[in-house]
Order: structure tokens, then sequence, then C-alpha cells
């Protein structure tokens, strides 16, 4: 599994057995062992971060999960809608300024990427779910934090009908993470997206559950 540079938790033994880089992202390492219990290495566990949101998770794994619990990944269209909270087609689920009366309202990144994160909004990686206000939906983190997968494959074009191609490559993930930053990765806003096969994982990807009304 991959692991940002950034993470306050990769011992200096799982350090010293990396061997590579992601290729054009040097900021992500492949480390072994890295795992949703083991979020930075074998040698880390999720002790204090039990309400945090669970990481190295992928689109089957969350589609599995959802199953087995009676719910579902929500589609891409859901959480758009759900993102921007009755606000019409807003940037974030609050308005289209990045900050609320001069308050951070989402974990993403403050500084310099990917040499320098100031900590303006309190985390450097993941932070506890609900530790910023809901939308008028009463929903949290619907942006930064973690990537979320949605039950969507990939296109370039949304569907008029909301539901997405019945096949494909890749699937959708929306909201952002804690590393997305204006120099980097603007995505974390309601209408972005990005893809990521099915089987990939990260120490900034997880998922929520939804279901139907």
């Amino acid at each position: 599994a991959v692991v940002s540079t950034q993470s306050t938790g990769l011992s200096p033994e799982e350090d010293a057995k990396v061997q590579n880089v992601v290729q054009a992202a040097p900021w992500w390492l492949p480390v072994q062992g890295a795992s949703w219990d083991h979020p930075e290495g074998i040698d880390t566990d999720v002790s204090g971060r039990m309400h945090h949101p669970v990481v190295h998770v992928s689109w089957n794994d969350a589609k599995a999960y959802c199953t087995w619990a009676g719910k579902r990944l929500p589609t891409e269209a859901e959480f758009e809608k759900a993102c921007q909270g009755g606000k019409g087609e807003s940037l974030y689920p609050w308005g289209n300024e990045e900050l609320y009366e001069g308050a951070h309202q989402a974990n993403i990144w403050q500084g310099q990427f990917p040499k320098e994160n100031t900590l303006e909004d309190g985390y450097k990686t993941t932070s506890p779910v609900g530790s910023y206000p809901p939308n008028q939906y009463q929903i949290h983190d619907l942006i930064g934090n973690v990537w979320e997968w949605v039950e969507d494959w990939w296109t370039t074009q949304h569907s008029p009908d909301g539901r997405g191609p019945p096949t494909g490559q890749e699937k959708v993930k929306k909201g952002g993470s804690f590393m997305c930053t204006k120099q980097y990765c603007y995505r974390y806003r309601c209408p972005a997206r990005t893809k990521t096969s099915a089987d990939t994982t990260g120490l900034n990807v997880g998922f929520r559950c939804a279901k139907s009304a």
C-alpha cells in the first residue's frame, strides 16, 4: 500500500525499508504491511484513531462492507447534491469561499506543497470525523480529510440520468483529502472528482455508506 511522506506515523525502521517512490509523486511511498489497521506500516495501529475515517480501503472493500451492512455506496450525483447542501451549485458545502468567517471548514493542506504544511487547520493527516461543522443537510466532512469512493464508473461526461456508465475501467472518488491544495490537487470542491482503479488503496482514501430512504 502507499503511504504519504507527510504522515506522522512512519517509523524509522519502516522508512529504512522503502526502496522506491511513486513516479511523478515522490511524496508517496510503497510500504509493505500498510493496511486499514496498520495505516503507516506493520508497526503502527489505529490506537487513538477510532473516530478517524478508515483508510487503505479499496472500492472493492468499500462495496463489500456496504453490502454486508445492508447499505450501499452513494452515487456520484447523490454525493455532489449532498455536498452542496441545498446551496445550489456551490463550490464548497458552506458556499463559494474557502474560508467561512475567517475559519477553515475542512481538513486540507495549508502551506507550500509538498515541503511545508503549516497546519492552520490543526491536522497533518486525517482528522476525527465531525471535527468541522456540518452543512445545511447536517452532513460532515464532505470535502477534505479523505477521498471517498462512490458507486460510479468513471466517465468524462456526467450521465443525464445521474447513474453513471454500466461498465468501465476506474471508479470515481469525490471530496479531496488532507493532501489537497490549490497548488497541487484543487479537487476539494463539491463538483470536483478523480478516478482510481477499484483495487487501489491509500492513506488518504476512505468511504461512507448510503441508504435509500
